[in-house]
């Protein structure tokens, strides 16, 4: 196994840990894992990049990790009202919604290219931010007043963005299968 793969692995499978830190406000030793996952998903990338290591299971592996971390994250902050539920509701709904698309696409085309278009790349980095920063405000780390507010609206206008536009390259994936089929 690569490099890369063994440490999406690792993120994914420290997802449970930091959702468990988080619902029983140990909000320092979360704030370094989560910290420590984030940088890993960044780490992979170059890592498969630069030893040309890319292979197919690290391009399924890498989103399901990424969204793993983040949906539970997000659901943990919610759930202990650290972060306002219906941002939590938005960033769920759209990796469900993505994830679904991306299940029923495989359904009808067995050739999907699992590649992240550029603003779900940012949402991401938004979104780890975002998480980040309410962690650290917990334990008073970060204590700026005002700026979870804005980076909750930077992270709302990057999910709805990016999930808009994964509805509409969906839409016209489906449309070009309606005529092929018809």
């Amino acid at each position: 196994m690569s490099l890369p793969n063994l440490i999406t692995i690792t993120r994914l499978l420290s997802v449970p840990l930091i959702v468990s830190l988080i619902l029983s406000h140990q909000l320092m030793p979360a704030f370094i894992l989560f910290s420590i996952a984030g940088l890993s998903d960044a780490l992979d990338g170059f890592l498969a990049r630069i030893f040309k290591s890319r292979t197919t299971l690290g391009a399924y592996l890498d989103p399901i990790a990424d969204k793993a971390l983040l949906v539970g994250v997000f659901a943990a902050l919610g759930h202990t009202g650290l972060a306002e539920i219906w941002v939590v509701v938005l960033v769920v709904f759209r990796d469900v919604l993505i994830v679904g698309g991306i299940i029923l696409l495989f359904l009808f085309k067995n050739n999907i290219e699992m590649k992240p278009l550029m603003i779900s790349k940012i949402n991401t980095v938004v979104q780890l931010i975002y998480a980040l920063f309410i962690l650290g405000q917990g334990d008073a780390l970060l204590n700026i007043p005002h700026l979870s507010v804005l980076l909750g609206y930077l992270v709302v206008f990057t999910t709805v963005l990016s999930g808009v536009i994964y509805v509409r390259l969906a839409l016209k994936y489906f449309n070009k299968m309606d005529v092929a089929i018809s």
